[in-house]
């Protein structure tokens, strides 16, 4: 499709982090942007501010016969009304990351994936190439501390884009450096087994051609069948580990993370010292061990983690950063299938915290088909001498933790779903 006939876009999912990102590109290329989602939120807020037209009300009368394109998200039903009004009027439609892959795929693209850590090295390796002036455009699946963004619009060749792997949807994209953080069997609602996951990572990576670059932990045993055969030259990014660097993020993940960003830079011409002034100044992410406030002189702070390894990285942050406090984790399982697979999983990571308030499971998009409950990772907990109490409510949970806070505590609300209105009811 060719982006020179396109004037007006409208955008069916409008506040997600990766479609107002989106938004935000069209946007800055002087589209007019429209877009409707099923309740307003600080991103549509933000994205009206900006000149999106937002409607709060997904309807078929928002589909208007001069639209030329509509972006949907993933999830989107088919029957959904903008969507049926749409193919009527034979506009042209695309889902978010084949629309990614069009306009990522004009620059010299990096595209971060992989399981976990892949928002945290895209913002870093965004600021090492702002420190550097090659003024990148940037589409990352959080909001940068640094900016209060999830998109950055630059004038360089380079774009740097978060890649997704679920529903194999990073294949759209075209890249000459590619970062796999990790490979782990996630997305279990649609990847049934390891192997299937690596069969993903293995088509994107054979994508990056010979004169490109794949930026891995080489050695690791879900990585390595991953990068037999490839045609771009691998790097290690282990080589760029620096344990004199000073991250204001504590954890083993986000030193690593940072060495993967270091060794993307090194590839496109960053100095070493240039990534670790940058990296040395970086603040992290919306909901990525964010720091929200004190309260009864407890720290608390907002994380994003959902998948047991996530969870142990960042309790294993917690210990570091406050060694002497006992730590309360308010944690929402995010959809049932992950939580039924990874069930062992969740209640072992669970139980490196000292107190565990649990909310009900986040269904998302899923139907409880196995029966799992949170009543059930609860009773897992407490039988491996953790405490862990269920409660119906975000208000129950964030009205226990509150009475537990004090000086003695830190207390991380914990999980991908809507866990952080606990945040808000504990802050505010």
């Amino acid at each position: 499709m060719n982006q020179s006939n396109i004037r007006n876009i409208h955008f069916i999912g409008i506040g997600g982090i990766g479609m107002s990102a989106l938004a935000r590109f069209f946007l800055h290329e002087g589209k007019c942007v429209s877009g409707s989602d099923r309740a307003p939120s600080a991103i549509t807020d933000a994205l009206e501010s900006e000149g999106v037209t937002f409607f709060a009300s997904q309807e078929a009368t928002n589909i208007s016969a001069d639209i030329d394109m509509v972006v949907y998200t993933e999830a989107m039903a088919h029957d959904q009304p903008e969507m049926v009004a749409g193919k009527a009027l034979g506009v042209p439609m695309m889902n978010y990351f084949d629309a990614l892959g069009l306009v990522a795929n004009q620059y010299h693209l990096i595209a971060v994936a992989g399981s976990h850590g892949k928002t945290t090295t895209t913002a870093m390796l965004a600021d090492i190439f702002e420190e550097a002036s090659l003024d990148p455009t940037v589409i990352v699946g959080s909001l940068r501390s640094k900016t209060g963004s999830n998109f950055r619009a630059g004038k360089g060749k380079y774009a740097i884009i978060e890649a997704c792997e679920y529903k194999r949807d990073f294949l759209s994209l075209e890249p000459e450096i590619l970062i796999i953080t990790n490979i782990e069997h996630e997305h279990v609602d649609y990847y049934k087994s390891l192997a299937e996951v690596q069969s993903a990572f293995r088509e994107l990576a054979l994508k990056v051609p010979e004169t490109g670059y794949i930026v891995a932990d080489v050695a690791h045993p879900n990585v390595k069948p991953v990068l037999e055969g490839v045609l771009a030259t691998v790097v290690d990014y282990k080589q760029y580990i620096d344990l004199d660097l000073t991250l204001h993020l504590p954890g083993l993940h986000n030193r690593l993370n940072a060495a993967a960003a270091s060794a993307a830079a090194a590839k496109a011409g960053v100095e070493r010292e240039v990534s670790r002034g940058a990296l040395e100044h970086f603040a992290g992410t919306w909901r990525r061990f964010e720091y929200k406030g004190l309260v009864n002189g407890a720290p608390v702070y907002d994380d994003y983690a959902h998948h047991p390894t996530e969870i142990t990285a960042t309790i294993a942050g917690v210990r570091e950063l406050y060694p002497d406090k006992k730590l309360v984790v308010v944690f929402q399982s995010h959809t049932y299938s992950r939580t039924a697979e990874l069930f062992d999983d969740f209640v072992q990571a669970l139980t490196r915290a000292d107190t565990v308030l649990m909310l009900p499971i986040y269904a998302a998009r899923e139907e409880n088909v196995s029966g799992v409950t949170s009543e059930q990772l609860c009773e897992g907990i407490n039988a491996l001498g953790t405490s862990a109490t269920f409660f119906y409510t975000h208000e129950a949970a964030a009205l226990r933790a509150r009475e537990m806070a004090d000086a003695e505590h830190v207390i991380v609300v914990m999980g991908a779903g809507d866990v952080t209105k606990v945040v808000k009811l504990l802050i505010e």
